[in-house]
């Protein structure tokens, strides 16, 4: 149990819940205090010791349901139906496992450990097998099988791991010699149909541990896009319809993060604990603090400056980014977006005239600047240096969203440094595969050293996470 849910901690990590090891380390502590009695009581220990933040609440039951609940669960439905197809009652099918036990031991049947487990109904064997076999199977899965779904492929790879045939092999053979044991035709005939039930039981198992996997997967809990594989696809090869899909899902993207920066905030509102004030007001009641007091200090938003490049190849990332930032806006002070290709321009007012969707697609189509222009990061960095540098102060986030591909001109890293020097942070998004930063014409490695967080962002759900670190942290 302790392996499982050291694993439990680490999918829910993977989905964004802030969980440290040490919390998880609570968490066993906590179950060998309590045991294991029920499957709600184990849930309502591990959500008291790993959630921290209500938002995490609907996340991790959902991850909890599918981690813990769906193959065991799974596996006892399969054994039941099962049951009911070879006897009329659950004592009868009781009656011949036990009949069927007796046997084997007393011909000397020796049984490979799957297929002792499925003629003695061990259903927590039967788990564990197939959960290794599945750690097997996953990459196997991932492969061509042309034809066959994912879940097809998935479970075939499982049978296979599983050793699915052999075992067919086996318990055919056990069938064909039941009658030579010295069992009456009758009895034979009903033990022949339990071990034929108990291997489609088997095969069924199988198949709903490919499925629950495959959802396990494709679902991804706590994933607010509700995209599945999209949400992982690359920025540069989205059709028309899928770039319409995504803009639903940054619309929830950004909805989730103003309810969990408003929680954030209001319980903030009363400040951090005072102490010399609380003691000094306190000296009334001898030093007891029947007083408490909290810092007040004005809580500042801050504000965000955005850079898009939106020449060809970074265009649809472009207009998430723009989209999201301002579904935003109203927890900054001052959002101001500017886009560029070799010439730079401003798009802020665009947003403040017009729909969002519309005023992204002006933005991008090239009213503002040529957007067909090729490449010149360092001519419109020296250009923002120029008229705008001034807009930035000690509150303001600098978001760059771009490439960095320069076609050999001219780089003026010399602005990122400046840039760097007078605001708060920098970050720089790049949606491009990390391993081609710095070839070519790419300038990442003269941007990188002037910005304090540089991400690959190469699809939505990267996306998310830079802005959900960069609005919760």
């Amino acid at each position: 149990m302790e392996a499982r849910i050291l694993e439990f901690g680490a999918l829910l990590r993977h989905h964004g819940l802030r969980l440290s090891t040490s919390e998880t380390l609570d968490a066993l502590n906590a179950l060998e205090g309590t045991g294991l009695g029920s499957r709600e009581l184990v849930r309502e220990v591990l959500r008291a010791t790993m959630v921290k933040r209500s938002t995490d609440a609907a996340t991790f039951d959902e991850l909890f349901d599918l981690f813990f609940s769906g193959l065991g669960d799974a596996i006892k439905e399969v054994g039941e139906e099962g049951s009911q197809q070879v006897s009329e009652t659950a004592r009868d099918y009781q009656e011949l496992l036990d009949q069927l036990q007796k046997l084997l031991e007393n011909n000397d049947v020796e049984l490979s450990e799957v297929a002792k487990a499925l003629m003695e109904h061990d259903d927590g064997t039967l788990e564990q097998k197939i959960r290794e076999a599945m750690e097997q199977a996953k990459g196997e899965g991932e492969g061509g099988g042309e034809g066959r779904t994912r879940e097809g492929r998935l479970g075939h790879a499982l049978g296979e791991q599983m050793g699915l045939s052999d075992i067919a092999r086996e318990l055919g053979q056990l069938s064909e010699e039941l009658e030579g044991m010295g069992l009456d035709p009758e009895t034979a005939a009903k033990l022949r149909e339990l071990i034929r039930q108990r291997l489609a039981d088997l095969a069924d198992m199988m198949k709903r541990a490919a499925k629950l996997e495959t959802a396990r997967k494709e679902k991804r809990p706590g994933d607010p896009t509700r995209l599945g594989d999209l949400g992982e696809k690359s920025f540069y090869y989205l059709s028309e319809d899928e770039i319409r899909r995504m803009k639903e899902a940054v619309s929830r993207l950004a909805q989730r993060l103003k309810n969990v920066v408003s929680i954030k905030r209001s319980r903030a509102k009363r400040g951090t604990f005072d102490l010399q004030r609380t003691l000094r007001h306190n000296t009334q009641f001898g030093g007891i603090p029947f007083d408490v007091h909290f810092d007040r200090r004005k809580k500042h938003k801050p504000q965000i400056v955005v850079l898009c490049d939106v020449s060809d190849s970074v265009r649809n990332v472009s207009r998430f980014m723009l989209q999201f930032v301002y579904s935003l806006q109203d927890l900054y002070s001052k959002v101001r977006s500017f886009i560029f290709v070799a010439d730079i321009g401003e798009v802020t007012r665009l947003f403040e005239d017009l729909e969002i969707n519309e005023a992204v697609d002006q933005a991008l189509r090239g009213d503002v600047i040529n957007v067909f222009a090729h490449s010149d990061f360092g001519r419109a960095f020296k250009s923002f240096h120029s008229d705008h540098l001034s807009i930035i102060n000690r509150r303001t986030t600098v978001i760059v969203l771009g490439d960095a591909r320069n076609n050999y001109n001219l780089a003026h890293e010399w602005v990122m440094r400046d840039i760097q020097q007078r605001a708060k942070q920098v970050l720089w998004l790049n949606p491009e595969s990390q391993n081609t930063w710095g070839f070519g014409d790419s300038e990442m490695d003269r941007y990188g050293p002037f910005c304090d967080f540089v991400e690959e962002c190469r699809n939505l759900n990267q996306l998310y996470r830079v802005i959900d670190r960069l609005v919760i942290s």
